[in-house]
């Protein structure tokens, strides 16, 4: 209980926290031309007046006269120009802004896609990076831009809005104003050249503000911004211990599959934990009844990394039952909800292969389950494949036969002593040993063959596939049904194996770096570690970058095997410990260089980076290669900054103990010596004095005197180390 931490000090330190955060309003509405900028501009103005340092970051007028009119009397920053493709682009110059570092800016359009080249793919990006700056921000935002409503913005309007802002970031907002405008007003509005002028105006009359996507906006827009002032009331009342407000522990889960549409369950379970206020975790199974190609994998990838923008946790489980697998995972992690989508198999289809929804409603006891519909996708995006699709291999094939032919030579000599039903387990072992080793597809043409062989050669009439005896029908479908039934159930076993394999090669990494770390004391030769482990698994060229005595950040260990550094590739590295956040290759930050960056964040500071350079595809893009090496990159820091601490505590207490030896010495010595040393001095300056030296008897006082006291000094120097010691037991 004496460790315990102090609480009053504990919310000084977030309310400190939260006050070096800028703090970020956003002017919400449900389509362009109801007034968002004018509103903003209007408030401040309002700002000014109270003597806040308010500046123009970014605003797009539109020509519109009065909100023109707003921006006489208000200081605004200068856009920079950025080239793409012999064409100058103006944004918003983000460096500039923190530069200038007013109390307020303004920045408008927080959706914008930034031109290529820019420091972040997306302007709610560089608003991010005001905010941790301590500038507060004011910003615009239609309802078709939040992430969570993607889909039903599709379905509504038939239009599929790619710029997007994660509700995750917008859900960080300290305010957000709807402003609202009836229909009717807005098209009189339209049509009056106030929202957009000449042919453009025609075009948005004629497709996207038609009155019935005008009342869905707007009805959207009025439930979204409901929805976070109900937050806004629970996290007061929270905080205020007023009263409880939802059941303690909600949770739910979510199973998706590798079908485009559980994209649209991924939108709707984030829309959910929003209204109800709990945490939410996107599941999928890995079973090893069913065959993933490269196309699927990358597709599952890009939906959990989806996932993960949204606030969700995400988890891959593995095995054989996809229902027992989520059953277990949701009883030990406290779930109360299941969520899955609709399934879109026949009949005939959930006979032969089983239905998941049929058998969680079964299996999930006190677990509430539910069943979402997905609209299919207007047209889904192709996602780049990792890996070319699996051909067929006529390598295994030619083996499977020569395993197959092994079986009948060996059946050959045997048949004259076995019955044909004992002849067919022969066959059935190849089998076996042919799926086990080659898989599902080349079994398969193994078990055709060893039926026809079986026939042609061991019944009668031999040589012959002619069948004499209506038993054998029953022999040849047995035989059959059970070499197929084999065949799965082995190959079946194989991606059990598999699996299980890759698993424990994960634990099996884990462990071995977590031991070489606790056997390490020093941190170059914990980051060496680190190294060496994530060489082995990884085989990627890395470089870790620490602050050098000058403070600056650069190369501590260079294993690039001949990549080199340019001014680019450093400052990413800069931007990542100055931030604490991962940047680089196919990330939303910095996407266009040439590693993947992560920070070594300790308990209390940034230790360094690591700059990790895929050669060809990014493993980073599957979620489980990416946790795996967060996992080795924050054991490492935690080990480091621990290595640094107790180096530092070391060295603190050398010097104490040096401070308290000087002043122990110091102590003695002016006590002990000053006596002595003045009778020596003493008697020497009689000495010199010629009636004292021509005096025998009073020289040889004296000199007495002075061996004495020296012989005084030579036993207070002996007994030094004594005293020493007795201080230091």
């Amino acid at each position: 209980m004496e460790n315990r931490p102090d609480p009053d000090q504990l919310l000084k330190r977030a309310q400190a926290e939260e006050a070096r955060r800028g703090k970020l309003k956003i002017f919400f509405g449900a389509v362009a031309g109801v007034g968002k900028t004018y509103s903003m501009l209007e408030a401040a103005r309002h700002r000014k007046k109270e003597g806040i340092d308010v500046i123009v970051g970014y605003i797009e007028t539109h020509r519109r006269a009065e909100t023109e009119a707003l921006l006489e009397g208000l200081e605004v920053l200068p856009r920079k120009t950025v080239s793409y493709k012999n064409v100058d682009l103006p944004e918003f110059d983000t460096d500039a802004a923190l530069k200038r570092n007013p109390s307020l800016i303004l920045v408008d359009e927080l959706a914008h896609t930034n031109a290529p080249g820019s420091r972040h793919r997306k302007r709610w990006q560089d608003v991010e990076e005001l905010l941790n700056a301590g500038i507060d921000v004011y910003t615009t935002l239609n309802v078709q831009h939040c992430e969570s409503v993607n889909d039903v913005i599709a379905q509504v309007t038939g239009v599929v809005v790619r710029e997007t802002v994660p509700d995750t970031f917008i859900e960080k907002a300290n305010e957000i104003e709807l402003v609202d405008l009836p229909s009717e007003d807005l098209l009189k509005r339209l049509r009056e050249g106030k929202v957009y002028l000449g042919a453009q105006a025609e075009h948005a009359a004629q497709n996207f503000f038609q009155p019935g996507n005008l009342i869905a906006l707007r009805q959207l827009a009025l439930r979204y911004t409901a929805k976070n002032v109900d937050a806004q009331m629970r996290s007061f009342k929270g905080l205020h211990s007023i009263s409880k407000i939802w059941n303690v522990g909600e949770r739910f889960l979510v199973c998706i599959s590798e079908s485009p549409s559980a994209m649209n369950l991924i939108r709707a379970a984030k829309r959910i934990a929003s209204e109800i206020g709990a945490p939410w975790t996107i599941a999928y199974v890995e079973s090893s009844t069913s065959r993933q190609t490269s196309t699927d994998k990358a597709r599952v990838s890009e939906m959990m990394r989806f996932a993960e923008k949204l606030g969700a946790e995400t988890v891959t489980l593995s095995g054989q039952d996809a229902s027992e697998e989520l059953i277990a995972y949701a009883r030990s992690n406290n779930i109360t909800k299941l969520i899955v989508g609709k399934p879109k198999r026949t009949r005939w289809q959930e006979w032969l292969s089983g239905s998941i929804v049929n058998d969680l409603a079964r299996k999930c006891g006190e677990i509430d389950l539910y069943v979402i519909s997905g609209e299919k996708q207007p047209a889904p995006v192709p996602l780049k494949s990792d890996a070319p699709l699996k051909t067929f291999s006529w390598k295994n094939a030619f083996l499977a036969l020569s395993v197959v032919t092994l079986c009948t030579a060996v059946n050959i000599p045997l048949s004259p002593h076995l019955r044909p039903v004992n002849l067919v387990l022969i066959y059935l072992l190849g089998v076996v040993w042919i799926a086990f080793r080659y898989g599902k597809r080349i079994s398969f043409i193994a078990s055709l063959l060893s039926v026809l062989l079986f026939d042609f050669l061991f019944t009668r009439p031999y040589f012959s596939f002619t069948i004499a005896d209506s038993q054998d029908v029953f022999t040849f479908a047995a035989m059959a049904v059970v070499s197929f039934l084999i065949s799965s159930l082995t190959d079946r076993l194989r991606q059990q194996t598999i699996a299980t394999r890759i698993r424990e090669e994960r634990h099996r990494i884990l462990y071995e770096l977590t031991q070489d770390l606790a056997k390490t004391s020093t941190p170059n030769g914990l980051f060496q570690a680190f190294v060496h482990h994530t060489r082995n698994y990884f085989k990627l060229p890395l470089a870790i970058f620490t602050l050098d005595p000058h403070k600056t950040l650069a190369v501590r260990i260079d294993k690039l095997e001949g990549i080199r550094l340019n001014p680019n590739e450093k400052a990413v590295a800069q931007w990542v410990y100055e931030h604490k956040k991962m940047a680089g290759k196919d990330t939303d930050t910095l996407p266009a260089s040439q590693g993947v960056y992560l920070p070594f964040v300790g308990v209390e500071r940034v230790i360094g980076v690591l700059g990790i350079f895929p050669k060809n595809e990014n493993p980073f893009t599957n979620p489980d290669q990416l946790h795996l090496l967060e996992m080795f990159v924050n054991q490492t820091a935690l080990a480091v900054e621990g290595a640094e601490f107790a180096m530092a505590t070391f060295k603190a207490e050398s010097e104490i103990e040096k401070e308290r030896l000087h002043n122990l010495l110091l102590s003695t010595f002016s006590y002990e010596l000053p006596g002595p040393l003045s009778e020596i001095s003493s008697a020497a300056s009689e000495l010199f004095k010629p009636e004292v030296f021509n005096n025998e008897s009073k020289r040889n006082t004296l000199i007495r005197q002075i061996r004495e006291k020296a012989q005084e000094l030579n036993k207070l120097s002996a007994e030094l180390p004594k005293i020493i010691e007795s201080e230091n037991p």
